[in-house]
């Protein structure tokens, strides 16, 4: 049952007595008394005290669109595609639109959500009881809709509360978004590690959880006890009966092979010499070559390292190995023999057992270079410092505290997901999860992502900060300010995604200049659309019978709100009929007017005024699965009655819509 308040439960177990007085029958008393057990009985696990935030309130009645913002956008191409987007507002919302249309199509969620410190720096709307007019009045931090957004305090009585109502119903709708192969990974500090796993298991599954990385990126030399020099990744999946293991070929390998294939020119097939060079090699290059450096053995095959050949317990497989010059039997390990007899024979077959120079000496495996593989740790090392300066060469310096490492994140990223496979951040903060999607490019792993994140104002957080966001604010601003934007936080974002992009590209470019052709930089995706979380497209034209008058009654003739374009009616459009953000848009001319066609005839819209029967026509002989058009749109009474039967005649099966 879901989390209950101490009021609400006693609602229900007073009306529950009211009910014992109304039906004195026994199977009426069995079955009342079974739902008051349920709700009086102890509770083990994560139980809290669960409210709406006002945001979510709002959804009951005010449903939000995505509009378009073009002067944001960036596009690479001709034609304007891009399937990659930056929503901005807030991501309850933003999920709740995205469950429409990417419902069980997002292969990777990853998110940063503000971490529950207890100081003036997670800031979200925790007063679910505070009304419109309170907030004006307060003056906080508003969010589209005039949600003020506020600081939890650890001095809260609500404070685990208020974090846990925060993410418990984007976390939910996040398992909906998920393929069935889909994983979700979710950073965190100490503060609610314990709460966060407890949620994800409770709606994923305790099966579907997969583990916990640590994530070292901090040297603490602060004074106190345990100096706390690492963060948490919690990692959970939708289905783990879906799952293949998780291992990629690991990168460091291409130097010494690079290397080895350099030596090889010059000694040809003196092995001895090719290693002998290599092991310089890879002495000088120790720290680039970290884990690997054991490979500094060559045969006429290539690098290789040697193994173990002995099993690490007793009973194990025992055999007669003979020595390929002495002709006897070697020396057999203490434990027996790791590998079956099949196996062994395979590895002889294939020159892949090391002998020494007679029988006694115990023979060894040859593990090859190409087979190395990278497999995903439980602890992750890495410099915080070093993805910090790789955000302040791309940006500015200080003006974002502690950027997440967009190296480790494409390395995740790397493990699973494939190409045309969709990355969802809805806490996207500076941008990582995107140059993390583009560094992927660069090894031909083409991914689309999806970032969220709400437009929060600088100005009114640098407020409430703490002196050490307060200074980073200021530069966040003060860079701003020198590139002409907002002092919003989607600015910085957006600012990076850009940037981080043309750097890939160019990069792209540079690996690549002499083996493909300039029009094929184009399969490189690094534009973006930009849609922002705003109220409805259409008019108010309910009203109560009080506020009817003759002015009002016949000055709603037009359904949508001036200020709309055919772009925001489009993206309302293909969120309702289920179209994903991604889909293929292709723009064409009929007779003058603007023909939208989403995902090769899916759906067909005009918005465009004054159309024909030849507009119409010509659309529905393309014979999409939807049509769509404004109320407006009609030229005259004749465009109108000849609409329907124009689709029966030429489209039967096309559902028509008009707005």
């Amino acid at each position: 049952m879901e989390n209950l308040s101490k009021r609400k439960r006693d609602e229900m177990i007073a009306f529950l007595e009211f009910l014992k007085k109304q039906h004195s029958d026994d199977d009426s008393l069995m079955a009342i008394n079974s739902i008051e057990r349920e709700l009086t009985a102890k509770k083990y696990g994560l139980i809290w005290e669960e409210h709406q935030e006002e945001v979510d309130k709002k959804m009951e009645t005010h449903i939000p669109v995505f509009s378009e913002v073009p002067e944001y956008e960036v596009m690479e191409d001709e034609h304007n595609t891009t399937f990659n987007f930056l929503l901005e507002g807030d991501n309850l919302h933003s999920l709740n639109l995205l469950e429409k249309t990417n419902r069980g199509k997002v292969n990777i969620i990853y998110i940063d959500p503000p971490y529950n410190t207890g100081n003036k720096d997670f800031v979200y709307n925790d007063d679910y009881m505070q009304n419109v007019k309170s907030y004006i009045d307060n003056s906080g931090q508003l969010d589209y809709v005039g949600n003020q957004l506020e600081p939890n305090l650890e001095s809260n009585g609500r404070f685990h509360t208020d974090w846990l109502n925060m993410i418990y119903p984007r976390i939910k709708i996040s398992k909906d978004l998920l393929a069935d192969d889909g994983i979700m990974f979710v950073s965190i500090d100490e503060h609610e590690i314990s709460n966060l796993k407890k949620i994800l298991t409770e709606i994923f599954g305790d099966s579907c959880y997969i583990g916990t990385l640590i994530i070292q990126t901090a040297t603490d030399n602060n004074p106190g006890q345990i100096k706390i020099e690492h963060e948490y990744m919690l990692c959970i999946c939708k289905n783990r009966n879906t799952l293949r293991n998780w291992e990629n070929n690991k990168e460091e390998t291409k130097y010494i092979q690079t290397e080895y294939e350099r030596l090889k020119k010059i000694y040809c097939d003196d092995c001895e010499k090719i290693q002998d060079g290599l092991r310089i090699y890879i002495k000088k290059n120790s720290k680039l070559l970290k884990g690997i450096t054991h490979y500094d053995n060559v045969d006429s095959k290539g690098v290789f390292h040697d193994g173990d050949i002995a099993n690490t317990a007793f009973g194990g497989y025992e055999y007669d190995l003979i020595h390929p010059v002495t002709k006897k039997v070697c020396k057999m390990p203490e434990k027996g023999f790791r590998f079956p007899w099949d196996t062994m024979k395979r590895m002889l077959e294939e020159d892949n057992i090391l002998f020494g120079k007679d029988e006694t000496t115990l023979p060894k495996p040859k593990n090859r270079l190409e087979d190395v593989k990278d497999k995903l740790r439980s602890v992750i090392y890495e410099d915080g410092r070093s993805s910090t300066k790789r955000f302040e060469l791309l940006m500015a310096r200080d003006i974002f505290q502690n950027p997440k490492s967009d190296t480790i994140l494409a390395r995740l990223i790397e493990f699973i997901c494939k190409d045309g496979d969709i990355v969802l951040d809805f806490f996207s903060g500076s941008g990582t999860t995107a140059e993390a999607v583009f560094n992927l490019a660069l090894k031909d792993i083409k991914l689309k992502f999806i970032l969220v994140q709400l437009q929060e104002n600088l100005d009114e957080s640098i407020k409430v900060a703490t002196s050490k966001a307060k200074k980073a604010m200021t530069n966040a601003i003060n860079f701003l300010d020198s590139i002409k934007k907002p002092h919003l936080i989607t600015e910085i974002g957006k600012e990076r995604i850009r940037r981080a992009g043309k750097q890939a590209l160019e990069e792209y470019k540079r690996k690549r200049i002499n083996l493909i052709t300039n029009s094929e930089y184009k399969t490189f995706d690094i534009g973006f659309r930009v849609l922002k979380l705003d109220s409805s497209n259409m008019e108010d034209i309910y009203y109560s019978p009080a506020e009817y008058n003759q002015q009002t009654l016949f000055a709603k003739t037009e359904s949508v709100k001036s200020d709309r374009t055919s772009e925001d009616l489009l993206f309302q459009v293909m969120l309702e009929l289920g179209a994903t953000l991604d889909s293929k848009i292709e723009q064409i001319e009929i007779k003058g007017k603007t023909i939208y066609n989403v995902a090769t005839n899916y759906l067909v819209a005009c918005f465009d005024n004054e159309i024909d029967d030849s507009v119409v026509t010509a659309i529905a002989k393309m014979q999409p699965q939807y049509a769509v058009f404004r109320d407006s749109s009609m030229a005259d009474d004749s465009t109108v009655t000849n609409f329907e039967q124009i689709f029966k005649t030429y489209s039967p099966n096309t559902v028509t819509k008009v707005l």
